[in-house]
């Protein structure tokens, strides 16, 4: 007969040895709730017959058919298309040259780090509020050029339905290049000091270096930077919402707009529904291939070194 205290010592060990997953088992649960349950009944009704309140009766797939055929939803993805390509780009560029400038171990580094960072601490609700404000013809630019006696300047980029949406970009990239630069510098920074130095020798120029060595030694930082990017750029809302409320007209709607408005202004949460799962669509081409590459290369890392 095993003894007691042999069997307490054993259970113990078990715990000491699955603590950690343990720990984890009621977030893992709450999150698959949260994500797989609530998922799923986007998904049932998207084809349900549902309208101002859930109905689960089957209806088929003629909301997908109707929100493709809406205009605004169309200028919606456009627009998500527009907007999400030049945010990434642009946050990618600036976040770039400031990580590089940073690299050069300028004076008051840590001081310069928390000013760029800074956007990154602020709300979309108030950057895109602060940011109405300057490109407001009534509040901001236009306003105080005229104050200044420049009567004849124009800067309302924001009521105008052909550049309203690039305001959304600009605003964009000013809170995400800090984001972008904090990743880019620790990558320059981890770059090994041998490989540069090897370049140096050669002769290379510091432009060079970085242009052929350094910068794609790190591109796998750049691919996360930009995967993260893309995400917030699919789900954004509230910056567009505090900025122009996807004015002038539909100029700077985005998705998650139309999908808040079919859902709790319209009642119609069947077509709201699937307005949901076609940005859940869109988030999962960029995250499944970015976790499968990754997935694919931690392998090969593992077979490299045995």
């Amino acid at each position: 007969m095993p003894d007691s205290n042999t069997n307490k010592r054993s259970v113990t060990q078990l715990i000491q040895d699955y603590l950690p997953q343990i720990v984890l088992v009621p977030t893992v649960v709450a999150m698959a709730m949260y994500v797989v349950v609530f998922s799923l009944w986007t998904l049932w009704l998207s084809v349900s017959t549902s309208t101002l309140l859930p109905d689960p009766s089957f209806g088929g797939f003629g909301e997908y058919v109707a929100l493709w055929k809406s205009k605004r939803w169309t200028v919606a993805y456009q627009n998500l298309f527009i907007f999400g390509s030049l945010y990434v780009l642009g946050a990618l560029f600036i976040g770039t040259l400031l990580a590089i400038l940073i690299d050069q171990r300028v004076r008051f580094e840590a001081v310069w780090r928390t000013i760029f960072l800074y956007p990154l601490a602020i709300s979309f609700i108030v950057t895109g509020t602060v940011w109405r404000w300057i490109f407001h013809p009534q509040t901001g630019v236009e306003l105080a050029l005229h104050d200044m006696g420049w009567l004849s300047a124009q800067f309302n980029w924001i009521t105008d339905r052909d550049l309203a949406l690039y305001v959304v970009v600009i605003t964009g990239i000013w809170h995400a290049s800090g984001f972008a630069m904090a990743l880019i510098l620790a990558g320059l920074r981890a770059v090994d000091g041998d490989t540069i130095k090897a370049a140096q020798i050669d002769g290379a120029s510091m432009a060079r270096t970085y242009r052929r060595v350094i910068l794609p030694s790190i591109w796998p930082i750049f691919l996360a930077v930009a995967v993260v990017l893309l995400q917030f750029a699919i789900k954004t809302y509230d910056l567009v919402v505090a900025l122009t409320q996807g004015g002038p007209g539909v100029s700077t709607t985005v998705p998650a707009i139309v999908v808040y408005d079919l859902m709790f202004q319209r009642g119609q949460i069947a077509q709201g529904s699937a307005a949901a799962v076609m940005i859940l669509v869109a988030l999962a081409v960029v995250l499944i291939p970015y976790a499968l590459y990754m997935s694919y290369r931690r392998r090969g890392e593992e077979n490299t070194h045995g």
